[in-house]
């Protein structure tokens, strides 16, 4: 194993490490505190917990046998090793954590907001070294790959929310528990969304002015930020107009803003939402 790989798999496994923590607070120092359905196969877990006593972490490596072998030629060996490794740490490290940290015994609401967040945490940190925690995690990745136009958080939502309903009918059998487990799914989702993109996500901006060259050093110098040429023609004047294109972080949209006032108080800026900006400068490629 060469130094690259072995780097590689160091990272993994303290990511795993400190992944599994974040579920296990999660699940044991909430969920199962307040008897709330949980999301995943941590949920289908945890109502093994709550009715035959079955630690959470050996729950889920259970549950995930079968997935593992069913979706072996579908999501590949190197994903599939990367996944079981994640399994194995992460559902010893929820149990550790089950006798390591105090439980939450304060309001429900701020309970299932915790679930949710602190949960989510621990699931995009596994799906951001591009591995899982195996059982509807498998089905995520596999209907993503077969439905691109899909986003993970959705994917989760639908999944979880069918858990939920599960853990309601076999666990509290109360509208209450619902209802907690539809905010947890939904907060889930989100912070999964705003994790796997929204970090990396940024602005385009386009700005039609005379001055091109002088536009794009003025940004070089405010933000430190390449810029592109762009030609384009004005379809009711059919004039040719200079484009500068540049992306930019969020919080470098006023400086930009200012600089084409300042330089061209006549300049058409376009700013456009990007869900993801990679490359110098931003989140590696």
């Amino acid at each position: 194993m060469n130094k690259e790989i072995l780097k590689e798999w160091s990272i993994d496994i303290l990511v795993d490490i400190i992944a599994g923590i974040f579920m296990g607070v999660g699940t044991y120092c909430f969920a199962a505190a307040f008897k709330f359905p949980m999301v995943g196969f941590t949920g289908l877990a945890l109502i093994l917990y709550q009715l035959f006593g079955i630690p959470v972490g050996i729950g889920t490596i259970i549950l995930n046998i079968p997935f593992a072998v069913i979706s072996y030629r579908e999501i590949g060996k190197k994903f599939l090793l990367k996944s079981v490794k994640s399994i194995l740490i992460t559902s010893i490290m929820v149990d550790v954590v089950a006798k390591v940290f105090p439980v939450y015994n304060g309001d429900y609401m701020l309970a299932a907001i915790c679930t949710g967040i602190i949960s989510a945490v621990g699931y995009a940190l596994i799906f951001m070294r591009d591995s899982s925690t195996g059982g509807s995690d498998f089905i995520m990745v596999l209907i993503h790959h077969s439905l691109p136009h899909f986003s993970l958080g959705k994917i989760a939502l639908v999944i979880d929310s069918a858990i939920i309903v599960l853990g309601v009918v076999l666990v509290s059998g109360n509208i209450n528990s619902l209802i907690y487990g539809l905010i947890i799914a939904y907060l889930v989702a989100v912070v999964l969304d705003k994790a796997m993109d929204g970090l990396s996500a940024g602005k385009l901006i386009m700005i039609i002015c005379d001055k091109p060259k002088d536009m794009s050093r003025e940004i070089a110098t405010l933000i430190d930020r390449g810029s592109t040429y762009l030609k384009a023609v004005g379809s009711y004047t059919d004039e040719e107009k200079d484009v500068v294109m540049c992306a930019c972080r969020v919080k470098e949209v006023h400086a930009i803003r200012q600089a084409a006032k300042k330089l061209d108080p006549s300049s058409f800026v376009i700013i456009l939402d990007s869900n993801e900006v990679a490359g110098e400068g931003f989140r590696h490629l």
